[in-house]
């Protein structure tokens, strides 16, 4: 039985080399998914964007590559390599590549 999926185990890994940028596109490449926990790796194009949604679950979002602007409740924040922030459950937000944007999100249920 295999819990992660759609990449190598036993391997080290760079995240961010797992995805890959498309033009005009947001890319997800999902690894995880069950009724408790979804771990998705996401690149954005500059400018693309996931608009304004509610999560039933707690989204913890780390930024793999360059620049992402989240925003939460009508506030923005700038999400730079190597930072993290939580999206809390139900509560508006929203994902914009601000230039080419990679993250991992985890949302917990």
């Amino acid at each position: 039985m295999s819990f992660i999926k759609n990449i190598d185990k036993s391997e080290v890994l760079t995240l961010k080399e797992q995805v890959s940028y498309q033009k005009g596109q947001v890319v997800s490449k999902p690894l995880a998914q069950n009724d408790a926990l979804s771990v998705t790796l996401f690149a954005f194009d500059k400018d693309e964007e996931i608009s304004t949604h509610e999560s039933g679950g707690d989204a913890f979002v780390t930024c793999l590559d360059g620049v992402g602007r989240i925003t939460i409740d009508g506030k923005a924040y700038e999400l730079h390599e190597g930072e993290s922030i939580v999206m809390p459950a139900k509560h508006p937000h929203a994902v914009y590549g601000q230039e080419q944007f990679k993250m991992l999100l985890v949302v917990v249920f």
